[in-house]
């Protein structure tokens, strides 16, 4: 990467660092508690899925009684949020993985693994791949990954920092990849989150505010020059 390329990177999260200063929105601390907190927000207004999984762990108030529970009685309090036989049973199962591998209901042995091995366990689980993963090693392992979720794909493609290798545009693996490697150590838990929540305020799929966007001066999409890194 270019040393203009790279100030480019730098100023963008600092922006972004101004104006939604690091919020990490309401994440968990433990990996465990995070995976399951992702599998309750897949497709799901923020409000909606910070209900249902305060609703399933007070139903379940350990991973044990979750784990001992049929797929029909842990969807019950996810029912509010969608989708939820396909959330119990995606629980289910990466409970039983887990279980089966590390003997009870836990992800705390990740916490001696290197980057690559956290992330190679994770993604071995079902129905789990590399931006979940990523994002229960950023939120709750505090390691230096960047997740690639919606909002920062849609994002970094608009700044023009990446261009994506599939046909309809989507975010491969691969592409999770390249964009990663981009995104300094030190920048990438900033960036994520504020890009997450910059992406929730403004820069939506459809209609974005672009006139309030913090990053404006930095956006091909609206006439600034381009600076794109890739």
């Amino acid at each position: 990467m270019s040393k203009r390329a790279l100030c480019h990177v730098y100023e963008v999260t600092e922006k972004l660092q101004q104006r939604y200063h690091d919020f990490a929105h309401n994440n968990r601390q433990n990996p465990l508690d995070e995976l399951l907190f992702i599998i309750c927000s897949i497709k799901t207004s923020d409000k909606s899925y910070e209900s249902t999984y305060k609703d399933l762990r007070r139903t379940f108030p350990t991973f044990q009684m979750i784990a001992e529970a049929p797929a029909e009685y842990i969807a019950r309090p996810l029912m509010p949020g969608g989708l939820y036989n396909q959330k119990s049973d995606a629980i289910k199962k990466i409970l039983e993985a887990i279980i089966k591998h590390f003997g009870k209901p836990t992800l705390a042995p990740l916490k001696q693994m290197s980057d690559a091995e956290c992330e190679n366990f994770l993604t071995s689980l079902p129905g789990v791949g590399k931006k979940v993963a990523r994002c229960v090693m950023l939120y709750s392992l505090d390691r230096r990954v960047f997740p690639v979720d919606t909002h920062c794909w849609r994002i970094c493609r608009r700044l023009g920092w990446i261009k994506p290798t599939r046909p309809d545009r989507s975010c491969s693996p691969k592409d999770m990849d390249r964009l990663q490697s981009k995104i300094p150590e030190a920048l990438r838990f900033s960036l994520h989150v504020n890009m997450v929540s910059l992406g929730r305020e403004v820069c939506k799929a459809h209609k974005p505010g672009c006139r309030r966007c913090s990053i404006a001066d930095f956006c091909p999409r609206i006439g600034a020059g381009h600076k794109g890194i890739h």
